[in-house]
């Protein structure tokens, strides 16, 4: 039995608090999902900036009445710290994902990138340390690596950033270790490498090539594809991220308190691969409509050229093993975007 099976029986039968920033979003709903599954409660503290409460009605929908009354939300900002001290009253762990993402969003407004993710991260430090809180989760990014050449990506080894989001998912991490040096404070980043999964939202400007591409090919629109198709990366399903999460809140080792870690698959993918499973599992739906091209174009501003994670650290300190590889997290996928994107 891993160590996310024994956790998750424990949860069930110990009931703590939970304040989960960013959560009517994409990653934060999912969270909250498996919360109220393991009986545990959450205060849920979102802006609807990006998130979206039809997220949040979406799992009330998939929970029981009993589960979902142990859920409380919160409309809030980050940027706003009176907002960030009345979340965190009375919690035990934090799993802070309230942030603005994309690197083209940042490249083109870093002064709205700066203050929701370095700003609003540091009024949440402050808010969950005065708070008294057990352990403080961050969504910490791949970005970091910026120009490192090596693969894969190990912990240690940071290039120099190459977007605005870049900076600013690195500057978290240096007040999280500057919070654990000055005032005892327990945190754990977790970088992610390309998260995807159901309730990844398609639309707007800014969104994902995963769920961009299964919306396209559901509705006859076209697929785009930056570079020649080669660029490859680590994608990691959302069922694997939220196993990070739980583990990292409640690791016992002092060794494995105040890191930051990989969470990933371990393996690399094409964006010219990624698209033939895509279109298979499309396909084999039966609910297209209509015809999807697919169009190569230039490489975007800011894009690393290969991204792959080493996550030995995280095996060996949290007890991470990650259930889904990107083929069996596009498989659960598919029966969401087939159920809900098809207009």
């Amino acid at each position: 039995m891993t160590r996310y099976n024994r956790l998750t029986e424990k949860l069930r039968n110990r009931q703590s608090t939970w304040l989960v920033t960013g959560i009517a979003g994409f990653i934060g709903s999912n969270l909250l999902e498996t919360l109220l599954r393991l009986n545990q409660k959450v205060v849920g503290l979102d802006n609807f900036s990006t998130g979206h409460k039809y997220n949040l009605d979406e799992v009330q929908g998939l929970l029981t009445d009993e589960q979902w009354s142990n859920f409380t939300f919160k409309q809030g900002d980050i940027c706003n710290i009176d907002d960030c001290h009345r979340a965190c009253k009375g919690v035990d762990y934090v799993l802070h994902q309230a942030a603005l993402g994309s690197v083209p969003r940042s490249i083109e407004d870093p002064a709205l990138t700066n203050a929701n993710n370095i700003d609003g991260f540091l009024n949440m430090l402050i808010a969950a340390r005065d708070a008294d809180v057990r352990r403080f989760v961050y969504a910490a990014s791949s970005s970091t690596y910026g120009d490192h050449p090596d693969l894969p990506k190990q912990e240690p080894n940071i290039g120099k950033p190459l977007s605005p989001y870049a900076v600013t998912k690195l500057v978290n991490e240096l007040y999280a270790d500057v919070f654990a040096r000055t005032y005892d404070f327990n945190t754990i980043g977790l970088r992610y490498f390309n998260i995807f999964g159901q309730r990844q939202d398609p639309k707007g400007a800014y969104a994902a090539v995963i769920p961009l591409w299964f919306a396209g090919m559901l509705t006859g629109r076209d697929t785009y594809i930056n570079g020649d198709g080669e660029t490859s990366r680590d994608f990691c399903f959302i069922d694997n991220c939220v196993q990070a999460n739980l583990l990292a809140a409640t690791v016992d080792d002092k060794e494995a308190v105040n890191q930051v870690y990989n969470v990933a698959f371990g393996e690399r993918t094409t964006l010219n691969h990624l698209h033939k499973l895509i279109k298979e599992r499309v396909d084999n739906s039966g609910a297209k409509k209509g015809t999807s091209r697919l169009v190569y174009r230039d490489f975007r501003a800011g894009d690393v050229r290969h991204s792959l994670a080493d996550i030995s650290k995280a095996e060996t300190l949290l007890g991470y093993a990650p259930d889904f590889s990107i083929e069996q997290g596009l498989d659960k996928a598919a029966q969401w975007y087939t159920a809900n994107m098809a207009e």
